[in-house]
């Protein structure tokens, strides 16, 4: 067994990554191979480390892309031509109650690979919770059957003796449910082709909430048997579509509607349908309330250390959100950018000289235009054994509130903030400032850039000195999976030029290599109308700057009123209002 990779059955719950276990994230993180199913949350799989091989399996109500079959010896194939490896196989709820992880279970023991099971928060309890309906109540039900309304190929051909009813409680302790008719002449058999041997008898006279997962394609029968076999044609019912996520919906009826609700509601699958008196507890526990955003997905493309604040503000209002980072920001022993003034668009870190950190005593302003400057600055500024005395009695300049809220939690308040928060901005108030003073622009201002920045602030501090301490680097490809949840989002949300950039190019071109490729990728806005780039078209940005690239490319953009990660908020949640 040794030899072998370990196979993990994750359950990845009904959706919402919050109710996703502590135990499959750990192991998401650190798997080599990642086998999925169509129903696990692109949320969820952003769990996932980079470097593992993704593998969709997924499976629609009406086509498998991958035959459970196949899948079996999938996992041991994985796990034996990769010794030691981790191989997660993730599956939408619990991989044991209708997940058919007992059946992949019992492969791997054929094969002597070592597995655990990590079980999920199953739909067929969360699911109505989330929905404000009890599965159990006191004196309206005091027992919950889970029923799946498909089953495999091998039962449709089986005895009616021969098929039980799947559920995690019986009607009665002691009676084992077995398939019988509603006439004793009357053999039960196949409706509709999908499901079979269902002991609709016991069914009908079970007095306990009925769930069944799987089963819209199959409801106009299930419920004609269910009332043929004696249940009441007014028990109340309820349809909930995509459970625990921003999509959520409840649709309620009586068991004689229930086909005709279906059908004018247009309920699709993934949906459970929840029968029983605690379907009527939903009108008044309905604690979920319609949030702003609510049915929304949205892409995120900062990077990745700084998504989580504004991931969190947009879940908290309802979004779906999809972290796509499309840019990362590395710290470099600070630099002076031996560029300027004669470079006309962008120096690299390469070539030039290592900054001296006893020239801070020649500085009288520090300028940052980016929390990535702060952050990169301050690592290699006590790497270098100073503490924040060797800063007494400079002058510090942000280029803006976010910049300066960072500034601020190293205990240091800003001098210059401009009103129009960009460099732009942030370039003519110190010039103005030196004016006042009679010295020339930026004759003692340090700029603490990354490798990417443009000329703004040199042309117009042309005495300035920069140094360079940090880069940022281009998000290279998009993983299959997540090209899938960009191409099906609503907006995209961009913080910076550069994040739009690298998003287009990659979007458009599906994979940027290196540098030099990405600059040499065509500009051309792949989003314009005739395009057929799998990208929303409606973007948010967060300043002029960022807008006049986003517009470049062919988005339509809204931009936020301030600089600020709450204004870009506040302003999406206005836009769907």
């Amino acid at each position: 067994m040794s030899d072998f990779g370990k196979v993990y059955l994750i359950g990845a719950g009904p959706g919402d990554p919050g109710l996703f276990t502590l135990r499959g994230k750990a192991i998401l993180e650190r798997a080599d191979v990642v086998v999925y199913d169509r129903l696990v949350s692109p949320s969820i799989l952003a769990f996932c480390n980079d470097k593992a091989q993704m593998v969709d399996v997924g499976k629609m109500p009406t086509h498998h892309k991958v035959k459970q079959s196949e899948i079996n010896k999938l996992l041991v194939k994985f796990a034996k031509e990769m010794p030691s490896a981790v191989i997660a196989r993730l599956k939408g709820g619990d991989p044991f109650v209708f997940g058919r992880g007992g059946e992949e279970a019992l492969e791997l023991v054929e094969a002597a690979v070592e597995f655990e099971v990590v079980p999920g928060v199953t739909s067929a309890i969360s699911v109505p919770a989330y929905a404000g309906i009890p599965v159990s109540h006191r004196g309206i039900a005091t027992s919950f059957h889970i029923i799946t309304g498909h089953e495999k190929e091998e039962v449709r051909g089986s005895r009616p003796e021969e098929i039980k009813v799947e559920s995690d409680a019986e009607c009665h302790p002691e009676q084992t449910l077995q398939s019988i008719s509603c006439h004793p002449e009357q053999a039960q058999r196949v409706e509709g082709s999908s499901i079979a041997g269902l002991d609709f008898p016991a069914l009908a006279k079970c007095p306990g909430t009925l769930i069944f997962l799987m089963g819209i394609s199959n409801m106009q029968m299930i419920a004609r048997r269910l009332m043929e076999c004696g249940k009441d044609p007014k028990t109340p019912l309820a349809f909930i579509e995509k459970g625990t996520t921003p999509y959520q919906r409840t649709v309620t009826c009586t068991l004689e509607t229930a086909a005709e609700t279906i059908v004018r509601e247009n309920v699709t699958a993934p949906a459970i349908t929840i029968m029983g008196g605690v379907v009527k507890l939903g009108d008044k526990l309905a604690w979920r309330k319609k949030l702003p955003l609510s049915g929304k997905r949205l892409v995120v493309t900062r990077a990745a250390k700084q998504a989580s604040g504004i991931s969190a503000k947009l879940t908290a209002l309802g979004a779906e959100v999809i972290e796509t980072p499309m840019i990362e920001t590395r710290s470099v022993e600070p630099r002076v950018d031996t560029c300027h003034p004669e470079r006309s668009t962008k120096c690299e870190v390469e070539g030039s000289s290592i900054a001296n950190f006893a020239d801070l005593a020649n500085f009288d302003v520090l300028a940052f235009t980016s929390t990535n400057g702060v952050e990169s600055f301050f690592e290699a500024f006590f790497k270098a054994s100073l503490d924040i005395r060797a800063l007494a009695g400079k002058k510090i300049a942000s280029v803006g509130k976010i910049t300066e809220k960072k500034l601020l939690e190293r205990g240091l308040h800003c001098d210059f903030v401009p009103e129009d928060h960009t460099g732009e901005g942030l370039g003519k108030l110190l010039a103005k400032i030196a004016q006042s003073s009679n010295l020339e622009p930026g004759a003692s201002t340090l700029l603490l850039q990354g490798n990417l920045a443009d000329d703004t602030l040199t042309t117009l501090l042309p005495k300035a000195t920069r140094w360079v301490v940090y880069e940022t680097l281009p998000a290279k490809t998009l993983p299959d999976w997540k090209r899938e949840a960009v191409a099906a989002a609503d907006a995209v949300v961009f913080a910076s030029s550069s994040a739009v950039e690298n998003f287009a190019k990659v979007v458009q071109h599906g994979s940027v290599e290196s540098h030099a490729e990405l600059d040499s990728a065509s500009a051309s806005p792949c989003l314009e109308p005739q395009a057929t780039c799998p990208a929303p078209r409606t973007c948010f940005s967060i300043g002029r700057m960022t807008t006049a690239t986003a517009k470049k490319y062919g988005f339509e953009v809204v931009e936020s009123d301030e600089t600020t990660m709450d204004s870009l908020v506040k302003k999406i949640a206005e836009y769907y209002a």
